[in-house]
């Protein structure tokens, strides 16, 4: 179960301007300028919090502030961020593995460590193979088009995205893992709450949709449609140079530039976000909106208090600076 989690984690997982946030086991993680903090609820009711200081790589060095290579850091920060909160939240709403951690001896330890680290990268194989690898070589199964490289990578595409649906939707039908899109729906209120300047109370976040523009979920759409587009080109180059394209020429050429797709990808995610008054931009956004209703449900007030519970921790001793403002594309949900 830990590993479908994992794998959510990976998709739903955001870079943060100034708020974002994602779901996790019985609650949510926020993340403000300077600190992230996670509110989870335990088995017997009470609200715990893990809030940690954060400053991001791109405040540190300069360079990595740059177009396309602050989506990559970016990205990498949300993931790890992710996973490490997936996990302590694991460790409070699930006492059972918290208790079992408690007592291990230091080398048993040591050896849950790895084992999590196994997991981690198991499930980011797993996300890999399946909507990354596994297109290629249907594509190349299906259809004999290797080498028209813009054919191939709309079938490609189109077969990525029709796995990602029907993962998310069958997914979508576990008690669990509908829980944590609930929580997602409550952070994205939340998100919306504070950034419409409005006080941050359970009656307010209620009145906000639980689809956000700048959600993870969307910013994986925009990935798969900017992947299409980026590996034709790549795929015409390769093909003027090697005449032929393999599958496992693809695959070995493509894999080391995905992270450079969601480079790309985040910098279209911030443009159709700031530009959604704009009916060309709104309308390339609209399928990750309407993908949300799969990855987003109505939460209940106590999920409600939750999210705004992790919100008003990270942001501590600050919120006064920062609340009863009104926020436009400088936050992500």
């Amino acid at each position: 179960m830990k590993i479908i989690f994992k794998i959510i984690t990976l998709i739903v997982s955001k870079s943060s301007i100034l708020v974002g946030g994602q779901a996790v086991i019985e609650g949510v993680m926020m993340r403000v300028p300077g600190a992230y903090a996670t509110a989870v609820r335990d088995p017997e009711g009470k609200l715990q919090v893990d809030r940690h200081k954060f400053v991001s790589l791109t405040e540190k060095y300069a360079v990595l502030k740059l177009p396309f290579i602050r989506g990559i850091v970016s990205l990498f920060e949300a993931m790890k961020i992710g996973i490490g909160t997936l996990n302590w939240s694991a460790d409070i709403s699930i006492p059972e593995e918290s208790q079992e951690k408690a007592n291990k001896k230091p080398g048993d330890k040591s050896s849950g460590k790895i084992w999590e680290i196994i997991t981690t990268i198991f499930a980011l194989l797993v996300g890999m193979g399946i909507f990354f690898a596994a297109p290629i070589g249907i594509t190349s199964w299906l259809f004999e088009k290797n080498n028209e490289p813009f054919l191939f990578n709309i079938l490609s595409g189109i077969i990525r995205i029709i796995l990602f649906l029907t993962y998310l939707g069958l997914i979508s039908l576990m008690k669990d893992v509908k829980r944590l899109f609930q929580y997602h729906g409550a952070e994205h209120k939340t998100v919306y709450t504070f950034e419409n300047g409005k006080p941050l109370t359970v009656e307010n976040a209620k009145t906000f949709p639980t689809q956000h523009p700048r959600c993870g979920t969307s910013f994986i759409f925009i990935i798969m449609i900017v992947a299409i587009l980026f590996f034709a080109v790549v795929d015409t180059i390769l093909i003027g140079i090697l005449g032929d394209l393999k599958i496992w020429m693809r695959l070995v050429f493509h894999l080391p530039l995905i992270p450079f797709v969601a480079g790309l990808g985040y910098e279209v995610l911030k443009i159709t976000a700031k530009h959604r008054e704009n009916v060309i931009f709104r309308a390339f956004s609209q399928p990750g909106l309407w993908l949300q209703n799969i990855t987003t449900k109505t939460p209940d007030d106590d999920q409600l208090e939750v999210a705004i519970h992790a919100l008003k921790c990270a942001f501590g001793d600050s919120l006064p600076e920062y609340e009863g403002k009104q926020y436009k594309a400088d936050a992500i949900g």
